[in-house]
């Protein structure tokens, strides 16, 4: 088939096309998933969910399981993401992105139960959620197979983050796993080299380094992208690379991981004891696939990460402080990993009329584990961090950009504690509106 060839534009950025096979997935670039081709194009996505959690959310349910097993349910209505995209075409190969993310309802003044430290209260400058500049950035196009951009990008490391819009997974909140060991979305201030060349798509990015401040327990590095400050410190630096292949029709697979220093990369900058001993080195690496055809989509992913001087982050001298705007007291691990995989059906693609009509109706089921304290810090345990969660439900599409699912979830932990059950519900939606 002829070879058809999107121009240079925020649609060509997007499309890639080749073969008459249509838009190409582009990794971690919500800005440019579908944009219209236009000068000007603007879009967005969003989740608005209703959860019913059976299971206790007191301080000390892992401290003290038994006394709180049999406490009632308690429900919540959230908005996890409301995204803007704005894109637009200048010419000559220069192109302008962004993507602004209110996360659940936006800023203001509220309060937080700080499980991490005690169940202590403390006040937030949020309104229970962020405003946060997700994307903003200028890039020049050399070719298909080159391009530069420049400013604050998502770093497309494991499965979530490279394709984290709701219509690219199941289950009403993003999949478990690898939010709870990597930052999700992560995204940070620095340079991408971007491109396709045949079946392969490639990306290397130059980025600030985390912040070894920000690493807990019960998260590990997810925190680690984040700064108080108006500005992201860049004492220390990390790479991320990406690579993705669509060889096989209907399947891509891709591979992806970062390293980079954590320790000391903070402000202000300590110049002695740990913060200048110790470099806080930071491994992930990743590999996942997406499968789309004969009326399945199939994903899965399997992440591992590693944290050298693990063992000194609870003495670095931010974390010592209660009122530093850095986490403290708790040991963090050395390793974290999450593996996870779903499957879905589109039953109606068995029913002419509905399936002519475009509407969609997948059954779906989902399996993870995830650990983000799988190694013991000198001997302390946090053994409710290692989780099974198993996931079972419907999405029914009744246009193309809008999602409504129903699902039954339940989180599986070691035998001391109280597995933790819950129904979710949520209507999403991605698309462009000009």
């Amino acid at each position: 088939m002829k070879k058809q060839f999107c121009r240079l534009s925020i649609c060509a950025l997007a499309c890639l096309c080749t073969t008459g096979t249509g838009a190409q997935e582009v990794a971690g670039d919500s800005v440019m998933q579908h944009a219209s081709g236009k000068k000007l194009s603007v879009g967005g996505y969003g989740e608005i969910v209703y959860g019913r959690n059976f299971f206790s959310d007191h301080v000390s349910r892992y401290s003290q399981p038994e006394s709180h097993k049999d406490d009632p349910s308690h429900g919540r209505f959230d908005m996890p993401h409301a995204v803007i995209y704005i894109g637009y075409d200048f010419g000559k190969g220069w192109s302008f992105g962004t993507e602004i993310e209110f996360e659940h309802g936006g800023a203001g003044i509220a309060y937080e139960k700080e499980d991490e430290e005690g169940g202590e209260w403390e006040q937030e400058t949020e309104k229970g959620g962020e405003v946060e500049m997700e994307q903003l950035w200028i890039q020049k196009t050399f070719s298909k197979a080159a391009h530069l951009r420049f400013g604050h990008i998502v770093v497309p490391v494991g499965l979530t983050n490279a394709y984290h819009e709701p219509l690219n997974f199941f289950t009403a909140y993003r999949p478990e796993g690898e939010r709870a060991m990597l930052p999700s979305t992560w995204h940070q201030t620095g340079v991408s080299f971007w491109g396709r060349t045949g079946d392969f798509r490639y990306e290397a990015q130059f980025l600030a380094g985390l912040n070894a401040d920000n690493f807990t327990n019960t998260g590990w590095i997810n925190k680690g992208h984040m700064s108080p400050l108006e500005f992201d410190v860049a004492n220390k630096y990390g790479v991320a690379l990406r690579i993705d292949n669509y060889s096989v029709k209907g399947l891509r697979i891709g591979l992806s991981g970062y390293y980079g220093h954590s320790i000391g990369n903070s402000y202000p900058r300590n110049a002695n004891g740990v913060d200048a001993e110790f470099k806080g080195k930071v491994a992930v690496g990743a590999i996942d696939f997406t499968y789309k055809g004969h009326n399945w989509i199939v994903r899965g992913q399997a992440d591992y990460g590693y944290l050298g001087d693990a063992d000194q982050l609870k003495y670095v001298y931010n974390r010592l402080n209660s009122k530093s705007p850095y986490k403290h007291s708790a040991f963090v691990s050395k390793n974290a990993y999450a593996v996870g995989i779903e499957a879905g059906y589109d039953i109606f693609s068995q029913i002419q009329r509905l399936h002519a009509d475009q509407q969609k109706m997948y059954v779906f089921g989902r399996y993870e584990q995830y650990n983000p304290y799988a190694s013991n810090t000198k001997g302390t345990a946090y053994d409710y961090t290692a989780v099974k969660r198993m996931a079972a439900g419907v999405n029914y599409h009744p246009v193309p950009q809008i999602a409504i699912k129903a699902e039954y979830t339940k989180r599986f932990l070691k035998s001391l504690y109280n597995n933790e059950p819950a129904v979710n519900i949520a209507v999403t939606y991605e698309g462009w509106f000009l």
